[in-house]
């Protein structure tokens, strides 16, 4: 018996169709994909300090807030600039005028000295935030970072 090679459909009705399911389980990945990248391009506004650890710690996202970093020289940066005292409280003063709850995250090294990151705290009390939070890592079980 010979092979009929062809189309079931008569040639009055065969018309181009687009199968959509494909295509949507395509955009589907594409729209994950591109999710997943953009979550690992996240840049952070802190300078790379070696963070004292606690317990209870928590990763919390943060938006909308300033970084101040103390490195374990003493010396200050502002979303990862390098800053003298004057110029960190005319900044915040600045941003406290313009958003009236502004957050202050201070990083401060491990290898710190006390009293540079107590400066850093009365200086940031002094230009009228009130918020401000210290940033510390999380230990795991081990007790390491």
């Amino acid at each position: 018996m010979p092979v009929k090679l062809g189309s079931k459909l008569s040639p009055e009705s065969a018309e181009a169709r687009i199968e959509i399911i494909p295509l949507i389980d395509i955009m589907f990945f594409l729209l994950a994909s591109f999710m997943l990248v953009s979550l690992s391009m996240v840049n952070m506004k802190s300078v790379k300090v070696n963070l004292p650890t606690a317990t209870t710690a928590t990763n919390d996202t943060k938006k909308d807030f300033v970084d101040i970093s103390v490195d374990k020289s003493g010396l200050v940066y502002l979303d990862k600039k390098p800053v003298g005292n004057h110029e960190l409280v005319v900044t915040l003063t600045k941003a406290q005028k313009a958003n009236a709850n502004l957050r202050v995250f201070i990083s401060g090294d491990q290898d710190a000295r006390h009293g540079e990151v107590i400066r850093v705290l009365d200086l940031v009390r002094s230009a009228g935030v009130e918020k401000v939070a210290f940033e510390i890592g999380k230990t795991n079980n081990s007790g390491k970072q």
